[in-house]
């Protein structure tokens, strides 16, 4: 209980801080003061319609990840699986990629993330192909394995043939991840999948402290280890194709933060999944609040920061972890 509490006072103030990062004349009071009052003034456009959202959108993408990451490290029962691993995110951005070469983003905004979220359910459907209904962990992990490299190569191929340098340099950009000039719109768009993803994926907790005694006890504690792969599948691609069709490539999240609170939580894996669903809020919080105030006067990508503050964070981790079973 006291994890929860911190965490949760973590994500409501890194949320508040969040609100109030950027340029602006404006004291704090007078900001929060705008986001409450909507009497229209520049003040207030700004705040409930540029702020809000971003803010809304890295809690959500963040508690996403942190939870995907999660359930894939507890199925796997490998603390170095993370909701890439089964190519959702390389088929969402791949899906991207085609909207931005093929200039449907000029008509109509929606078109990318409508397009990547698109991508991500044809992904689903040939990851439950090829893995079948019996098809165990190393089948799912071979799937998406090669789906990924699939899309990877597919983007290459997009990106090596595009004749225009125009569309090559929004696709490289939208790749890094990012959260700026993003909207209401983009929330409504990815909340109902990513709801429908954390309830899956949520519901997984007891089935997943049963697989740490391995699966042949988890059977024979009635475990049905098909329908729970089945919503371990449908969860994390609900959640990661949402978050990378409004935001973009972000890694890491997934993959860190169940490593920074396993130790607070103990083995069960259920306390992790919610545990990781708050962390994952707070790191994308932080990041996001960090890619503002840095570099304030230049476009800095979350995802590149993600990328320079996780990989050596991670690296950390293994050494630690070495040390501790040498």
């Amino acid at each position: 209980m006291r994890l929860a509490g911190g965490l949760i006072v973590l994500v409501a103030g890194l949320f508040i801080l969040s609100l109030l990062s950027g340029y602006s004349s404006a004291g704090a009071f007078d900001s929060l003061t705008a986001l409450v009052r909507d009497d229209a003034s520049p003040l207030s456009v700004v705040m409930r319609e540029i702020r809000l959202p971003r803010a809304l959108l890295a809690v959500m993408i963040g508690a996403s990840l942190g939870l995907s990451g999660a359930a894939m490290q507890g199925y796997l029962r490998n603390p170095l699986a993370e909701p890439g691993l089964i190519g959702i995110s390389g088929a969402a951005g791949l899906g991207a990629v085609l909207a931005i070469q093929s200039g449907l983003v000029l008509i109509f905004p929606l078109a990318l993330p409508l397009a990547a979220l698109g991508m991500a359910v044809l992904a689903v459907l040939l990851i439950l192909a090829l893995a079948g209904r019996r098809g165990t962990s190393i089948t799912l992990i071979l799937a998406g394995i090669a789906i990924s490299a699939l899309a990877g190569a597919l983007t290459s191929l997009v990106l090596n043939l595009s004749p225009n340098p125009f569309a090559a340099a929004d696709i490289i950009f939208w790749m890094m991840g990012s959260l700026a000039d993003r909207s209401f719109a983009h929330v409504w768009l990815a909340l109902p999948f990513m709801v429908l993803g954390w309830g899956m994926l949520i519901s997984l907790g007891r089935g997943l402290d049963a697989l740490t005694l391995g699966e042949d006890a988890a059977e024979a504690m009635g475990l049905r280890l098909s329908r729970l792969r089945l919503m371990l599948i449908l969860g994390v691609a609900a959640c990661v194709g949402a978050a990378t069709a409004v935001a973009g490539a972000i890694g890491f999240v997934g993959l860190v933060v169940p490593h920074l609170l396993r130790g607070m939580v103990g083995a069960r894996a259920s306390a992790l999944l919610w545990a990781s669903a708050l962390g994952g809020a707070a790191m994308v919080l932080a990041a996001d609040i960090a890619v503002r105030e840095l570099l304030p006067a230049r476009d800095l990508k979350l995802g590149v920061l993600m990328a320079l503050v996780g990989a050596p964070l991670f690296l950390h981790l293994i050494y630690r972890t070495r040390k501790e079973m040498a």
